[in-house]
């Protein structure tokens, strides 16, 4: 059956707008955290009560494998579309119960307890997402452009994240310090509890991709039985690639703007105006980078990542920390992005490639979501450990040790493009990884 380009583009598009929404939940955390920290957890210093907020933002992270399990689970067996309505469900409610839940001063520990239920809540929407939406992307593309229309996912993630940032900016013009740290965190979480309605809605009106239309009532329809019995190899591929990208992912977008606001002395609104524009750019970056993983393969991209990741992170995160000029900041920043739209761009259809229909929303969304769980989590709690130790810089040999993971994943595993199950549907794909 043939592929309509305009059936694709909208299909895409409804498929990133409820990304999008999911990440602007998940990222708000990240970003407002510096102002409701202290609402929370009122004791202790600034580091103190970041890194009593990062260690809730980890625990949303150890749901991600069960919500990876039972959504990419749920997804394989019944409904794509189900399973990606039923997440963004899931991030709007802990969104809207962040948003409501009084102080500490006001209801005592079960301010805290209420907030870790809630990052439970969207640790299991974000870990069902990304198989799925991975997934979905990867099979309703055009066969010659997989990479660059795939490569949306990740350009969804960042403009949600783009996304948070630009509230935050808007509310620091409008509102005074004491007032964002009062009730003006408050907002975002209640604007993406809303978007979530409307996203609840467009994503029932998506179609169904062909590959799971002529999969669906097989009698070997995929899990977690199979996926460890028929793909263990494929699965630790995925978890090698996902190890220094996620890592790299928080580091270079999450926690490089915390790190100039509390190492390198860079005012909030600043660091803020940074973190905006280079994301901006960073969208741009990943559709070229998909596209031309198109033209010249997956693994050479990749090996651009992992190479660049390994040679430059010590490097960039030194003089990040050293200077106190936005400027020369900006440009570290933009020069991380640079090489980590190598991962990003390709992080969807490198791991949906290497796995049959039915199995593959499962075997790309558990093991990415373990790997996130573990490494992507606890990046910023070990980041801030590390500095509240004294030992900052250990940090940026951690992030340089996890991409060189990255790199020997991507020397075992066969050129997707040309080995990808997407255009053959063959039982299983065994040799996609090297033996």
């Amino acid at each position: 059956m043939p592929h309509k380009k305009s059936g694709v583009v909208a299909n895409v598009v409804r498929g990133c707008l409820g990304n999008l929404v999911e990440w602007y939940d998940w990222f708000v955390y990240a970003s407002f955290s510096i102002y409701f920290a202290a609402s929370f957890f009122p004791e202790g210093n600034l580091t103190a009560q970041l890194l009593s907020t990062a260690v809730v933002f980890a625990v949303g992270f150890l749901m991600r494998p069960l919500g990876g399990w039972l959504l990419g689970l749920y997804a394989d067996r019944f409904d794509l579309r189900a399973a990606l309505t039923l997440s963004v469900t899931l991030m709007s409610f802990g969104s809207l119960a962040i948003a409501v839940t009084p102080g500490y001063a006001s209801i005592g520990i079960l301010a805290p307890v209420i907030l870790v239920v809630a990052r439970l809540a969207q640790g299991l929407s974000v870990g069902g997402e990304f198989g799925s939406s991975a997934t979905y992307l990867s099979e309703i593309a055009t066969p010659r452009r997989r990479g660059f229309y795939s490569s949306f996912q990740y350009v969804s993630i960042t403009v949600g994240q783009l996304s948070a940032l630009l509230v935050m900016i808007v509310m620091q013009s409008l509102l005074t310090e004491a007032q964002m740290y009062a009730w003006g965190w408050r907002i975002p979480f209640v604007l993406g509890a809303i978007a979530g309605l409307v996203v609840m809605y467009l994503r029932r009106s998506m179609m169904e991709s062909e590959h799971f239309q002529r999969s669906a009532g097989s009698p070997s329809r995929g899990g977690l039985r199979v996926l460890l019995r028929e793909h263990r190899r494929q699965v630790l591929a995925v978890l090698g690639l996902a190890i220094g990208g996620t890592v790299a992912f928080y580091t270079f977008t999450s926690y490089l703007q915390k790190y100039m606001v509390n190492t390198a002395g860079i005012p909030k609104p600043t660091a803020s105006l940074i973190g905006f524009a280079a994301l901006f750019l960073f969208i741009f970056m990943q559709p070229v980078a998909g596209a031309l993983s198109d033209r010249w393969g997956r693994r050479p991209i990749m090996f651009g990542f992992s190479i660049g990741g390994m040679l430059l992170t010590v490097p960039i995160m030194t003089l990040v920390g050293r200077t106190g000029n936005p400027w020369v900041a900006f440009l570290l920043m933009i020069t991380a992005m640079v090489f980590l739209s190598g991962y990003t761009a390709l992080s969807a259809i490198i791991k949906a490639e290497m796995f049959p229909t039915n199995v593959r929303a499962l075997d790309v969304d558990l093991p990415h979501a373990l790997a996130t769980a573990v490494f992507g989590g606890l990046s910023e709690p070990i980041a801030l450990a590390l500095k509240q130790a004294g030992h900052e810089s250990v940090y940026f040999w951690w992030v340089t040790g996890c991409i060189g993971l990255t790199f020997v994943a991507t020397l075992v595993v066969r050129e997707p493009l040309r080995r990808s199950s997407l255009e053959v549907e063959v039982q299983p794909a065994r040799d996609s990884v090297v033996g």
